[in-house]
């Protein structure tokens, strides 16, 4: 599916900042459409979103440890748990990961005997990245186990936004949910951003690094630069559509980016701005343009940038607002990004 299939389809609901569709819309939608039977477990925060968004949050029986929006199911039971401590500084975190993931172990558990009892009729999983998630040879292990139903899988696998809204359109496909009218909302709010952007001068328009984890440096990969571009602005250091790169102080201090903006994985502001504070201690730090112009930001990657869903949207929108402030006014301010103090 293409944009211009998204663009074309004539509905115009309403999905904005996250917030799931009134309940009108999703009587609209899900009309003869949703059959009660349906019984969905999401392993990871961003097909609960999608689920969510598609109107069918009710059939939702089950969620990973990490899905927390839209806000009801987080009282959903909980199918998955972490191996590692998300506690520990960014710095650890890493080692531990490339640790399991040498050895061949799973970051997270799956948990059988829930699953069992729950008896989904739908499990949506993805094959994208085994840091972010249940990997997909974890499920087809859990379900090899379960005796009293078998599910259906649903693995998304994303890089780019295009990829993203696929995913939209074939859970909605599979569900037996109408997924256009939602589509063509969201790009129609990506398309506000780029009829304002596109008329700025190439030349001006100022060179932006993503950073997605702090100690070690790691850019932003995968859709990322995409958001970035749709923004206004050129991204640096991470390539669309690849995975996010280790980087080193040399390629950071040599592109000198004009705008820095923290965005780990699975971080809120909170801890974003608390794991930023070890940037301060690299001595070239504080001679970087960003820093200098003190155009440097943290936002709230964990519920935003870091989820392949439909708050996509509201990423793309917080990156306008930071990069051309001149232009953009969401309201995210203060509530999903802040200047980080250099």
């Amino acid at each position: 599916m293409n944009q211009q299939q998204i663009t074309n389809t004539s509905a115009t609901l309403r999905l904005r900042s996250g917030q799931a569709l009134s309940a009108g819309n999703q009587q609209q939608i899900t009309n003869n459409q949703q059959p009660t039977t349906k019984r969905i477990v999401s392993l990871l925060p961003s097909a609960t979103e999608i689920v969510a968004c598609l109107g069918l949050t009710s059939a939702l029986i089950g969620r990973s440890h990490e899905c927390d929006y839209p806000p009801e199911a987080k009282n959903l039971p909980i199918c998955t748990e972490a191996t590692l401590n998300s506690n520990q500084k960014s710095s650890q975190i890493d080692v531990d990961v490339k640790t399991l993931l040498q050895q061949a172990l799973s970051i997270y558990k799956i948990k059988v005997d829930l699953l069992e009892q729950l008896q989904p009729t739908h499990i949506v999983t993805q094959d994208q990245c085994d840091v972010c998630a249940v990997n997909f040879a974890e499920v087809e292990k859990a379900l090899a186990q379960l005796t009293k139903s078998q599910p259906q899988i649903i693995s998304l696998q994303p890089n780019l936004l295009t990829e993203v809204w696929a995913d939209i359109q074939r859970v909605g496909q599979t569900l037996g949910v109408e997924s256009e009218p939602i589509l063509s909302q969201l790009q129609a709010r990506i398309n506000a951003i780029t009829e304002k952007v596109k008329a700025l001068p190439p030349e001006t328009l100022p060179t932006v690094v993503a950073l997605e984890w702090t100690e070690p440096l790691m850019g932003g990969g995968n859709w990322i630069p995409e958001l970035i571009e749709i923004a206004g602005a050129k991204s640096l250091l991470a390539v669309k559509g690849k995975h996010s790169p280790y980087l080193t102080w040399e390629e950071l201090i040599k592109a000198n980016p004009d705008i820095i903006v923290i965005l780990p994985c699975g971080f809120d502001l909170e801890r974003t701005e608390q794991e930023s504070q070890v940037l301060r201690q690299n001595p070239h730090w504080s001679g970087l343009k960003a820093v200098k112009n003190e155009q440097v930001f943290i936002v709230d990657g964990n519920a935003y940038f870091n989820r392949p869903g439909p708050r996509l949207v509201d990423s793309a929108e917080i990156l306008a607002e930071i990069i051309h402030p001149e232009l953009f006014h969401f309201g995210y301010r203060g509530k999903c990004w802040q200047e980080f103090s250099c």
